[in-house]
C-alpha cells in the first residue's frame, strides 16, 4: 500500500517526515528521482529511505510505503490511494519557497515570488491553488487533511490522529522526541526559517498579495481552507 505525504512545496513536508520517523520510525521516499531535502539535510534527519520498487508494485505490495510527493493529484496517483494531504496558507508557502529560492536580494525574492504566483502548469507542482485543490476535490475520506498551523503546533496528536485513521496498527513510541525547531535552525536555518504562520503578513508585497488573489484557484482553494484575506 501507498500513503502519499502530499503537499505544495514550503507547507512543513519535511518537518511532518521528521515526525513521522521519530514517532513511529516510519521511513518515506520520494517520487522523484532525487531527494534534494534528504542530501541537503542528511537522511537519517529527514527520514529518507530508497524507494523500494516501482510506484505501482509497491501499491500491491502488503507492506505500507509512505511517499512525499510536491505533485499535482494526477494519473500516477490511483483514486483509492490513501494520502496524508499536508495544507498551509498558500501566501506563507510562497513566500517561504521564494526566500529560499532567492536569498537575501529583495529584488529576486519578488520576482521569484511573482513568477510562482502566476505558475499555470497542469503538470507536476503547479499552482498552489490547483495543488491544493487537485488533492481535496473531490472530498475523499482515505485523503486526510493535516493543517500546517496544527502539526507545528502539537504534532503528535495532529499526525496521530490520522496515522490511527490510516495505519491503525502503527503506535507511536512512547519515549519519542521530536526535534524543536531551534534544533532544527542550527541544522540549517536557511531551509528551517521562521516556522510559524502568517509569515506573509510582513513579507507579502501589497501588489503580490493582490495578484494572488487575482487568480480564482486560489481564491477557491482560500475558501475551502478557510483562510481570510485580510491580513490581520
Amino acid at each position: 500500500m501507498i500513503v502519499w505525504v502530499a503537499s505544495f512545496p514550503r507547507s512543513g513536508n519535511t518537518f511532518l517526515r521528521i515526525v513521522l520517523k521519530n514517532l513511529y520510525g516510519v521511513r518515506t521516499s520520494v517520487v522523484y528521482d532525487v531527494d534534494g531535502v534528504a542530501e541537503r539535510l542528511g537522511a537519517d534527519l529527514v527520514g529518507y529511505t530508497d524507494r523500494p520498487a516501482p510506484i505501482r508494485a509497491m501499491r500491491a505490495s502488503g507492506d505500507v510505503h509512505f511517499v512525499k510527493t510536491h505533485r499535482q493529484r494526477d494519473d500516477q496517483i490511483d483514486e483509492g490511494d490513501p494520502a496524508i494531504c499536508l495544507v498551509r496558507d498558500g501566501r506563507d508557502a510562497l513566500v517561504s519557497w521564494a526566500r529560499l529560492n532567492g536569498g537575501s536580494d529583495p529584488a529576486r525574492f519578488e520576482a521569484e515570488l511573482r513568477t510562482m504566483i502566476l505558475r499555470q502548469d497542469r503538470v507536476g507542482t503547479g499552482s498552489w491553488g490547483t495543488n491544493v485543490l487537485s488533492w481535496l476535490r473531490p472530498p475523499a475520506p482515505h485523503r486526510h487533511v493535516l493543517r500546517y498551523e496544527d502539526l507545528v503546533r502539537d504534532p503528535r496528536p495532529a499526525v496521530g490522529r490520522i496515522m490511527a485513521a490510516l495505519v491503525p496498527d502503527f503506535a507511536p513510541a512512547p519515549d519519542a522526541v521530536i526535534p524543536s525547531f531551534a534544533d532544527l535552525r542550527r541544522a540549517d536555518d536557511r531551509f528551517f526559517r521562521r516556522g510559524h504562520s502568517a509569515t506573509h503578513r510582513d513579507e507579502l508585497p501589497e501588489d503580490l498579495h493582490r495578484l494572488f488573489w487575482s487568480r480564482p484557484d486560489n481564491r477557491a482553494a482560500m475558501r475551502l481552507l478557510g483562510y481570510a484575506r485580510q491580513r490581520r
